[in-house]
């Protein structure tokens, strides 16, 4: 199971060069499902191994200058501060067990899961839909369009301290939306965004989250050189057919995510 975790993680390094995003929504049910890990440990990971693999694409789209640095902050502080928040203090405050249906007993870890099954479910839509036309130049944002960025932002923190996924599927959207960003643009500015908020989310667990250096580094490297890879394979493979394959992917992902931990636990 573990050699199908590292093939996995360089699929998700892959994917995020190739498309900019959607490959972390995978990268917990992987640490879940293949190593063993904890939902609420394989979170903490996940924020690592998406931080990093950001990272290295946030400097290949800054080099092309297709990077906007003033509103990858606008978005990206609020993101921040609402990632570390959570990491720091929501987390660790949530109960082993949050409530009762009748005989079924929804654990932090289920809770977790389920919500994060419904992430790849939003994720999976917006890739296999990808019906948001972006524009060909920047426009420029009033003041109440950028507060709505911001909230936004905190928004997206929150999601992303809990779950453990960067969201880029969610930001690029609204950086074409609300920002006026050309699509490449849109998509180097996520991955700054999320490479920041993800890695000082994973500081938010210092002193409080038990990590395996060793796993996390070896997975993260393996990450790291998908992303070199889909990169250079971009050129070559017509990302709009590739990222609705892997949308569907998600899709049939997310569904037995939600199978396994009702029906089929």
């Amino acid at each position: 199971m573990e050699i199908i975790g590292y093939i996995a993680a360089a699929l998700i390094g892959v994917s995020l060069g190739l498309i900019g995003g959607g490959g972390s929504v995978l990268t917990l049910p992987v640490l879940v499902y293949l190593f063993g890990i904890t939902p609420a440990a394989a979170t903490s990971y996940s924020l690592f191994i998406v931080g990093a693999t950001s990272l290295v694409g946030a400097v290949g789209s800054y080099r092309k200058q297709q990077v906007n640095v003033p509103v990858a902050l606008l978005f990206g502080i609020p993101t921040i501060v609402a990632v570390w928040m959570t990491r720091r203090y929501v987390m660790p405050a949530l109960p082993a067990e949050l409530f009762r249906i009748g005989d079924w007993m929804v654990t932090r870890e289920l809770a977790v899961m389920l919500l994060f099954a419904g992430l790849m479910l939003l994720a999976s839509f917006s890739m296999i839909l990808g019906r948001t036309a972006a524009p060909q130049t920047v426009r420029p944002m009033g003041p109440a369009g950028k507060i709505r960025l911001a909230l936004y932002g905190l928004l997206i923190g929150f999601v992303t301290g809990l779950l453990g996924a960067g969201g880029g599927f969610l930001i690029i959207p609204a950086l074409i939306i609300m920002a006026g960003l050309p699509m490449k643009t849109a998509v180097g500015t996520s991955l700054m965004i999320m490479a920041m908020s993800t890695l000082i989310g994973f500081m938010g667990d210092t002193g409080h989250a038990g990590i395996n250096w060793p796993l996390l580094l070896t997975l993260t490297g393996i990450a790291v050189a998908g992303v070199i890879g889909g990169g250079l394979l971009s050129r070559r493979i017509p990302g709009g057919k590739l990222k609705r394959g892997f949308g569907w992917f998600v899709l049939v992902m997310g569904v037995y995510i939600i199978l396994l931990e009702t029906v089929l636990k």
